[in-house]
């Protein structure tokens, strides 16, 4: 963290070893991960321009500069030829990049300097002179130990000590705390104990402890020089005989504060960048995603936010009776609309609408002073495609707009959704946090004093609402460039954008719920509760909390002394998995039970929750959020209809309450068959695994029976599952260690199988490999449909980091694609539905599946339709194969 202790006038002085970091970084991120298309390498540049970028950040220095080393020949080779002889020829793919390097620190408008016969410690030690001499802070970021020299009050090292990701700061404090010498003594005790990367040997059986104390006890390294006669035993006798060693290695390792420089620190102040010339040059390294973003972040010569006064406004409170003429003024230019009001549970209320033009224009109308051609006029501008309007996070306000009785056409854009296309992995889109990142304003909750009131304090919720409006409106501009630079125009203009409409009106209709029959669950959940507690008390002869993991963890590891399982922070974990493969190992009754207790619990917390949202119409009406999964995956939630169990038949009786409502004829489900393989065979074009999906029989069967090399018929049970964990867990990244724990063999034999699996789909094999290759180049993975994951970690020196980046590699093309297909299938089924004027509706969309709401006599008509029109929602090498099942209720349409 920078030092937040010096003064905002003191000037900062920020000098970087550009050798030794570049090396560092070389060695940090895996050379083999980081080329251009050309074959440059460019890992040091990568990791590099990383650490630069963090450091101005974070440290927000004033002046700046970058020394290199000019060649090995320096004074100190010349005195001791055998100076970093046992250095490693420095290899080409590091050499070929530091002229990059230096390209970029030009755009950059950072100077780099050199001295012909002397190193890059010796620059920095000159210029860190001047500069604490002229009353600079002076901040020294280097992986070269001998700066610790330098190390004063004022001036700090910052030492990498993981990496390039992690810095350590050294002060006085800390280097003493760490050697046990003040810093300018440091060099003392690297003379003594030796530098073996410098090829500077110490006296032997000494080590940095003795060395520390006898500069301690002889007060420096001169006196212990003269006085090392009186040095005692073996280390006193090697001291004597390497003496010559340990005088020469002070005199090299002192660094030059006196050189004669070209330039001083006060020439060193930092300057506006070239950005034309830098973005030429990243397009040509090839860097972009999160790296690009931080420089771009850092670099650009941007003014502080400003508070909601950076918003120009010439607003106005609509008049009672004047709506009509406000809004035929408006045109046909795009309009930011602000929906004042509240929503939820497929309903909601409209209490004011803020509108926003470009010309600064800007107007509240408060609904409840609508007269009735107020309210007339409103209907038909909302309802007008003609006439653009521009929402944030629009599906809440046409919830509401819709429960006034309006109906809104003509959204253009969306800038949550923008901004989600931009970003999938981004936390939060809220207006207020966004309005900050892309237009650097301050967009406050409420107005206070000092925000340049438009209005009285008693008209704050009307400046709000328009200020949020053209919030919205200026941050559609800036998110327009941005989205069509990420390739996601497309995807918002004919997937995420029409969507609103259809999830706004499955959120309003809702599905029917027999709230009887989930009360009856809730009680026989409840009872079956505390049976599993009881069972459980029974066995350990005591009553303890079963949700306690370090009640658990005393009984399960001290009293009963079972295998520890996984060792964490708090002890050894309780988990789900970890219990389970502790009971397949013991088979003790406590686990038993305790697996039982948390089974039928979560069963009763699922059907709490339902209870709990069922409306007055009897029905429950989730919230669908397009903006949660970085896949592009729906997600629902109040309550989370995706959470419902599946895997096991007591679970499944949950759905047996959502039933068929009062006028439809039944239920209709219909969902993909085997979409991510499906999908996979196409990125992949494997021969084997497409004609698996069009031979039309069981596909795990045949992909079994090509890797084992036997006939379908033949392929047994264990060999079934065998292929369909493989199947289905290499597109998520599977490991050799996870199939094994999966299918309980052990790794070799998991590994083994593997191997056979690529060998007989080695399309599959190529295009996982590429698409990671391909995603580490580009910053991003991409699906068939253009949707795009950001994935800056493929580059990150945390192997576990890069492991996890590599896995969400994997499996975002194939899971994404997926999402994307159903989204299409969605579109088609609304479209096709009010095409052909019939009366069944889309109630739920959870993952590949789709729940339909029957009416009278279309049942044959509406299968038929989705069929086809799930079916041509992709065009897939392989067919999309479409499953379905009708009945009274969710489970019983369950196919």
């Amino acid at each position: 963290m920078p030092d937040t202790a010096s003064s905002p006038d003191r000037p900062r002085l920020l000098l970087l070893d550009g050798h030794s970091l570049a090396y560092r970084a070389f060695f940090a991120l895996p050379v083999e991960n980081f080329s251009t298309v050309t074959g440059q390498h460019t890992n040091a540049v990568y990791g590099f321009t990383s650490m630069l970028v963090n450091v101005l950040r974070d440290e927000q220095p004033t002046h700046i500069a970058v020394a290199f080393d000019k060649s090995r020949k320096t004074f100190r080779l010349a005195e001791y030829p055998e100076y970093k002889a046992k250095r490693n020829k420095t290899p080409d793919e590091f050499s070929s990049q530091l002229s990059l390097l230096q390209q970029l620190l030009d755009t950059f408008r950072i100077q780099h300097l050199v001295y012909e016969g002397y190193e890059a410690d010796d620059i920095i030690a000159t210029l860190t002179t001047q500069g604490l001499a002229a009353g600079y802070e002076v901040l020294i970021l280097t992986g070269d130990r001998d700066s610790l020299q330098l190390v004063t009050e004022s001036s700090t090292v910052l030492y990498p000590m993981r990496g390039v990701s992690e810095l350590a700061r050294m002060t006085p404090e800390s280097v003493e705390a760490k050697y046990a010498v003040p810093p300018h003594r440091y060099p003392e005790l690297a003379a003594l104990v030796g530098e073996d990367s410098d090829n500077l040997p110490g006296i032997p059986g000494v080590g940095p402890k003795t060395a520390a104390k006898w500069i301690a006890t002889y007060d420096g390294l001169d006196n212990v020089i003269n006085r090392a006669d009186e040095v005692g035993g073996k280390a006193g006798e090697n001291l004597r005989a390497h003496l010559d060693d340990v005088i020469r290695n002070r005199r090299l390792n002192r660094l030059v504060t006196d050189l004669s420089l070209e330039v001083a620190p006060g020439d060193l102040g930092r300057v506006e960048w070239d950005r034309q010339a830098a973005l030429a040059l990243l397009d040509e390294l090839e860097f972009r995603g999160e790296l690009r973003t931080r420089i771009m972040d850092t670099l650009a010569p941007e003014e502080e936010p400003e508070t909601e006064g950076g918003f120009e406004l010439a607003g106005e409170s609509v008049a009672a009776g004047g709506l009509a003429a406000f809004l035929s003024g408006l045109g046909t230019d795009p309009v930011g609309l602000h929906v004042k009001g509240s929503w939820g549970s497929g309903t909601g209320r409209v209490d004011g609408l803020g509108f926003a033009q470009g010309d600064g224009r800007a107007a509240y109308v408060d609904i409840a002073g609508l007269t009735q051609d107020d309210d007339a006029a409103l209907a038909d501008w909302l309802a007008d495609a003609g006439r653009p309007k521009i929402i944030h996070d629009a599906n809440g306000p046409l919830l509401a707009i819709g429960a006034h009785g309006w109906t809104l056409a003509g959204l253009a854009t969306d800038t949550a959704m923008m901004a989600y296309l931009v970003a999938p992995d981004q936390r939060t889109y809220a207006l207020a946090d966004l309005t900050l990142r892309h237009l650097k304003r301050e967009l406050k909750q409420d107005s206070g004093d000092d925000q340049g009131m438009l209005f009285e304090e008693s008209d704050a919720i009307a400046e709000t609402a328009m200020l949020h409006a053209r919030a919205v409106l200026d941050l559609s501009t800036t998110l327009q460039a941005e989205l069509a630079d990420r390739g996601g125009t497309e995807l918002l203009d004919q997937i995420e954008l029409p969507l609103v409409d259809v999830l706004v009106g499955m959120e309003r209709v809702g599905i029917a719920v027999d709230s009887e029959l989930l009360a009856g669950f809730e009680s026989e959940f409840g009872d079956s509760v505390r049976e599993a507690a009881a069972d459980a008390y029974e066995v350990i002869g005591k009553e303890i909390n079963l949700g306690s993991p370090k009640q658990l963890q005393v009984v399960l590891f001290d009293e009963l002394d079972m295998p520890k399982t996984k060792r964490t922070k708090t002890g050894y974990t309780t988990d789900a998995d970890a219990l389970a493969d502790l009971f397949e190992k013991t088979e003790h009754p406590f686990l038993a039970h305790l697996l039982r207790h948390r089974d039928v619990s979560r069963l009763r917390q699922t059907v709490e929750g339902l209870l709990k949202t069922v409306a007055e119409d009897g029905r429950i009406h989730t919230t669908f959020n397009q903006l949660i999964a970085a896949t592009g995956r729906l997600s629902s939630t109040e309550p989370n209809l995706q959470n419902i169990p599946v895997r096991t038949e007591e679970g499944r009786r949950i759905r047996q309450a959502f039933v068929v409502g009062s006028g439809y004829e039944t239920l209709l489900t219909a969902d993909y068959s085997q979409i991510e393989m499906r999908i996979m065979a196409h990125l992949s074009e494997d021969a084997g695994l497409i004609e698996a999906f069009n031979s039309g029989r069981d596909f795990h069967q045949v992909t079994a029976a090509r890797v084992f090399g036997v006939e379908p018929t033949e392929v047994n049970t264990e060999m079934r599952a065998k292929i369909k964990a493989m199947n289905y867990g290499l597109a998520y990244g599977l490991s050799a260690f996870g199939l094994s724990q999966q299918l309980k063999i052990d790794t070799g034999e998991a590994k083994g199988l593997m191997d056979e699996y690529f060998e007989t789909f080695g399309g599959i094999r190529d295009y996982l490999a590429g698409v990671v290759d391909e995603a580490r180049r580009t910053g991003f993975t991409e699906t068939i449909m253009g949707r795009r994951r950001y994935l800056p970690d493929l580059t990150s020196d945390n192997r576990q980091r890069r492991d996890t980046a590599e896995r969400m590699a994997l499996n975002a093309p194939i899971q994404g694609s997926a999402a994307d297909i159903i989204k299409v299938a969605m579109l088609n089924v609304d479209r096709a539905l009010r095409e052909n004027q019939m009366s069944s509706r889309m109630l739920l969309q959870v993952h590949d599946e789709l729940v339909f709401e029957v009416a009278a006599g279309e049942r044959a008509a509406l299968e038929a339709l989705v069929r086809e029109q799930m079916a041509a929602a992709a065009d897939l090498t392989v067919p999309l194969d479409v499953s379905v099942g009708t009945g009274g209720s969710w489970h019983e349409a369950a196919h």
